[in-house]
């Protein structure tokens, strides 16, 4: 695997380095020595799988806030996703920026999320899976999220939404006492 840090400390686009012969290709997605050097105590407990229907999706932006903060390494294995994360860190020089990068079947890339850290993504093709690897379980009232297109942030999305949970439409904005987790 190749680890190269985005503009956001602590997130990384992982990229495979897969084998290939006249059979395919095999490929390492998570090796804990590799892991060990940008995160020292990563242990996935839970893992999730989605299914999106349609190009234009918006799913996000969804964290759990501490004790429940989690880290996450998401990978699309169908289609084609462009992936959103926003740095929550209160003390970051980074707060509420964000970071994109496109995920793909093709492409084979990773994303690596740090605690205290929102994602979402919008499908740029139809019929997209994701899967995530978290370091902590879904925690009810620990989940967070703001709207998609909220103003402080001004995401780019770079296709009209199309589709949007009526959960994910009802987070509310930020405000501007927003503080971070």
């Amino acid at each position: 695997m190749i680890f190269a840090e985005t503009p956001l400390a602590g997130c990384y686009v992982i990229d495979l380095e897969p084998f290939q012969d006249e059979r395919g290709w095999f490929a390492r997605t998570y090796c804990k020595e590799e892991f060990r050097a940008i995160s020292p105590a990563i242990e996935w407990v839970q893992s999730n799988h989605s299914y999106t229907l349609w190009r234009g999706t918006i799913r996000g932006m969804h964290y759990q806030a501490p004790p429940h903060a989690e880290s996450k390494l998401v990978r699309c294995i169908a289609g084609t996703v462009w992936d959103v994360i926003v740095d929550l860190r209160r003390e970051s020089p980074t707060f509420l920026r964000w970071f994109s990068v496109e995920l793909s079947a093709a492409n084979r890339r990773m994303l690596f999320v740090p605690e205290r850290f929102a994602h979402g993504f919008q499908t740029q093709t139809d019929h997209c899976e994701m899967l995530y690897n978290h370091t902590q379980v879904y925690t009810p009232g620990a989940e967070g999220g703001f709207r998609p297109d909220d103003p402080r942030l001004d995401i780019r999305w770079p296709l009209p939404p199309t589709h949007l949970s009526e959960r994910d439409s009802g987070h509310p904005l930020l405000s501007e006492d927003f503080k971070g987790i």
